[in-house]
């Protein structure tokens, strides 16, 4: 069966006249895709044949909601999403004052190992599909009636271990009969794959790219972060100084603030240090504890945050969102696969 909400404007097209159908018809699929449709049957101003002929032929499903949760603070809205598999992801509808922003997810589970972070717990089940990806931003604006202007890549899974699904998401995304969102609006998050962040690089797109730093030396962040040991933090700088030479954007480092590991004074002038000759913006994120997890939130963050600004680094510390509900990245999936019996959501 083919997957038609990951198709181009072009392929559904090309799908349709296969079928004996004219162009327009694609157009009108597409559309109807990409404004949240969940079945064929509401796309009214098609022919009631075509529409069963493409149930019978391209079948499609939408998430379910298998939980939700409204921050009473904040109205910060976070979804578990079950996919037409029986797998479940997260997703979290932010509200700031410049618009609204949803953090998705990229894959089922994260085989990247970081020992500080929840999603990665039960490793990685598979990719999400670009429409997978796409149904949480249509879906998430569909649940909370709430207009979705930002995206943020940055839920369960590692982006760009999923390249060929998120930049087909990106493309879809992006498209003026889809949601046409552009790449100004769109931040993507790795734990520092090298490889993709060059091949991110020679592609050119005008996304923010944000990098989990979350540790400037080697030894340190080899012992939390695994990628580490595959593509170090020299190699991570090295490929982030050439990804801003070649796409002029500026790159956001992720920063999560743990206690007695990586907020050292030594380390604040280790990362001034590196970013040297690169504009780069360090976004310092009080730590959100995982029961499985020895590590606990820093009481330094104020310290280093004013020594990475007194040698010249923009450092802001992030706004909590969503204190009141599991609104951290791999929480919600995580407590529903241990309080669900039957085992689902974790396939």
């Amino acid at each position: 069966m083919t997957d038609l909400k990951s198709m181009t404007e072009a392929e559904v097209t090309d799908t349709l006249r296969a079928m004996g159908e004219p162009a327009f018809r694609g157009k009108q699929v597409f559309s109807w895709l990409h404004r949240g449709a969940a079945s064929y049957d509401d796309m009214t101003n098609l022919p009631k044949a075509l529409r069963e002929k493409l149930a019978a032929e391209h079948p499609f499903t939408v998430p379910a909601v298998e939980r939700k949760q409204v921050s009473a603070q904040d109205g910060t809205i976070k979804y578990l999403w079950r996919l037409g598999d029986g797998n479940c992801v997260e997703s979290v509808l932010m509200r700031y004052h410049h618009g609204n922003t949803v953090c998705i997810s990229s894959q089922v589970g994260c085989r990247m190992g970081c020992a500080f972070c929840a999603s990665t717990i039960a490793g990685k089940v598979r990719d999400l599909t670009a429409a997978e990806m796409l149904d949480q931003v249509l879906f998430t604006q569909t649940d909370s009636g709430a207009e979705v202007s930002n995206i943020v890549l940055m839920g369960i899974g590692e982006p760009l271990d999923n390249f060929e699904g998120v930049l087909r998401f990106l493309e879809l995304v992006n498209h003026p009969d889809s949601m046409n969102i552009g790449m100004r609006h769109i931040s993507l998050s790795t734990c520092g794959l090298v490889p993709g962040i060059r091949r991110l690089s020679e592609l050119g797109l005008q996304l923010t790219l944000s990098v989990s730093l979350h540790a400037p030396d080697s030894e340190t962040r080899s012992k939390i972060m695994p990628v580490n040991r595959a593509y170090d933090v020299e190699e991570l700088f090295a490929a982030c100084h050439d990804y801003f030479k070649k796409t002029g954007r500026r790159i956001s480092f992720e920063y999560a603030m743990i206690d007695g590991v990586n907020d050292h004074d030594w380390q604040a002038d280790l990362i001034v240090k590196k970013l040297r000759g690169m504009p780069g913006h360090v976004n310092l994120i009080p730590l959100n504890e995982v029961a499985e997890s020895p590590f606990k939130p820093s009481r330094r963050i104020a310290a280093f945050q004013k020594r990475l600004e007194s040698q010249g680094v923009t450092a802001t510390v992030r706004r909590s969102l969503g204190g009141d509900i599991d609104a951290s990245c791999g929480q919600l999936r995580r407590k529903a696969m241990l309080e669900d019996e039957k085992g689902e959501c974790s396939q």
